[in-house]
């Protein structure tokens, strides 16, 4: 019986082998996926990384960094842009999701068809992609930080929606009834019962998307919602191969510098400081 329970395990485990192994050659064939075109421009992509760190005498860009960070001004303007558009974006769109998760937990929602709408709203804002939000917004709005801010909070609150949300339903329900048992309101119970329960996981969330805003929002020059994207995607367009460079090292070593301050929050809240 042994035996035959081992044998059943293993071609449980090929057959789902066998079905990956289809599933990524259709995969492949659909994304027009060609290993001959791979192998005959690998090159071109780590020789283009090379070309990144020499400035345009073809000098290494550390040998000169009054050159390399020529623009460094207006870079650091930018970059402060990208960090506004991402923390006001954060900040907004967690509070409308911090009200609306309440009514989208299925063990709190007042109602059941409140609870439907509000989740299907939700998906709706977290499945259309950041920089296509963007894109709408400056069509509808023009170019500029507005866009990408506007952008920021539709997509953070349908993220942060559903994460809340689950949050809410995995609270114990004792405090609730106990407040809802002595004639108190909805928001009540809610204040009292719920929220001291969640509010270090609701942070934490928050910041966990903070870190990933400010990552969406380096990019959304590229469609001219502002940020230091757009002098990034007009580097890249004309070659300036030290400036792209430059602009991406300071992307680098500000989102490096606030995952690590993020992290470091994240972990204290939910009791993690110290830990390896």
């Amino acid at each position: 019986m042994y035996n035959a329970s081992v044998r059943s395990r293993r071609r449980h485990t090929l057959l789902i082998l066998a079905c990956v192994a289809v599933a990524m050659l259709l995969a492949s064939i659909s994304a027009e996926v060609s290993l001959s075109k791979l192998a005959e421009n690998i090159h071109r992509f780590p020789s283009y990384i090379v070309r990144l760190f020499f400035l345009e005498n073809g000098q290494p860009v550390w040998t000169d960094f009054g050159e390399w960070f020529w623009g460094l001004q207006r870079w650091l303007r930018l970059l402060g842009e990208t960090l506004l558009m991402a923390y006001v974006g954060t900040v907004l769109g967690a509070g409308v999701a911090f009200v609306l998760a309440f009514l989208a937990a299925a063990n709190v929602a007042p109602s059941r068809w409140l609870r439907i709408i509000v989740r299907r709203f939700g998906e709706v804002c977290r499945t259309v992609p950041t920089l296509v939000l963007a894109l709408i917004f400056v069509i509808s709005f023009g170019l500029g930080p507005m866009a990408g801010v506007l952008a920021v909070i539709v997509h953070t609150f349908g993220v942060l929606t559903k994460l809340f949300a689950e949050v809410i339903e995995n609270i114990d329900m004792k405090p609730v009834e106990g407040v809802s048992s002595t004639g108190s309101p909805w928001h009540v119970a809610m204040r009292f019962g719920a929220l001291p329960q969640v509010m270090s996981n609701f942070t934490s969330y928050t910041l966990l998307r903070f870190e990933i805003n400010v990552r969406e929002a380096a990019v959304m020059g590229f469609v001219g919602a502002g940020g230091i994207g757009q002098d990034l995607v007009e580097a890249i367009r004309k070659f300036y191969y030290s400036d792209v460079s430059a602009i991406l090292v300071l992307i680098l070593l500000t989102v490096a510098v606030i995952d690590m301050l993020t992290s470091k929050a994240r972990h204290r809240l939910i009791g993690l400081e110290g830990k390896p």
